[in-house]
C-alpha cells in the first residue's frame, strides 16, 4: 500500500460521520485558505518584499512538494488550491479587506468547526497523533472529488 493510501486510510477512520465530513468538507479548505492569507500577511524582510514574494509563496514551495511526492494527481489539485487561495487573497486585497484579520477570524470559526465536527463524531483529530494530518486533511478532501471526476490518485 502506498503512503498516501496509508495516509487517507488512518485520517478517514476518524471522519466517517455525515455530519463531521460535511463540516470538514467546508473546513478543511477554508483553512487551507486562511492559512495562505495568514503566511501571505506577515511583513517579510525588504530584499524579500522587492520581488513581491510573501512568506505564502515560500510556504508553497515545499508544501506542494511534499503533495507531489505522495501522489501526482493530489500534488496537481492542492497547487490549484493554492492558486485559488492567492486569487482569494488578491481579492480580498482589491476590496479592501484586511487580510491578516480576515483570515485570523476565519480560521478561529473553522477550527471551532472541526472540533465541533470531531466532538460529533466522537474521535479525536489525527493530527493531534502525528501533525502530518494536517497536510493529509486537505489531500482528502481533494481525494472526494477526484474519485467523483474517476480520477485515480
Amino acid at each position: 500500500m502506498r503512503q498516501i493510501e496509508r495516509l487517507l486510510t488512518r485520517y478517514g477512520e476518524s471522519h466517517q460521520n455525515k455530519t463531521n465530513v460535511l463540516i470538514h468538507t467546508i473546513a478543511v479548505p477554508s483553512i487551507y485558505f486562511v492559512t495562505v492569507g495568514l503566511l501571505w500577511a506577515l511583513p517579510v524582510p525588504e530584499w524579500l518584499a522587492q520581488f513581491d514574494v510573501t512568506w505564502a509563496h515560500l510556504f508553497a514551495i515545499p508544501v506542494l512538494y511534499y503533495y507531489f511526492l505522495l501522489s501526482g494527481p493530489i500534488g496537481a489539485a492542492m497547487t490549484l488550491l493554492t492558486i485559488a487561495s492567492f486569487g482569494g487573497i488578491l481579492l480580498l486585497e482589491k476590496f479592501g479587506i484586511p487580510v491578516g484579520p480576515f483570515c485570523l477570524a476565519l480560521f478561529v470559526v473553522m477550527w471551532v468547526l472541526q472540533f465541533v465536527g470531531h466532538k460529533i463524531e466522537g474521535k479525536k483529530p489525527s493530527f493531534l497523533e502525528d501533525l502530518r494530518y494536517l497536510l493529509v486533511g486537505p489531500a482528502w478532501w481533494w481525494v472526494h472529488w477526484l474519485k467523483r471526476m474517476n480520477i485515480s490518485y
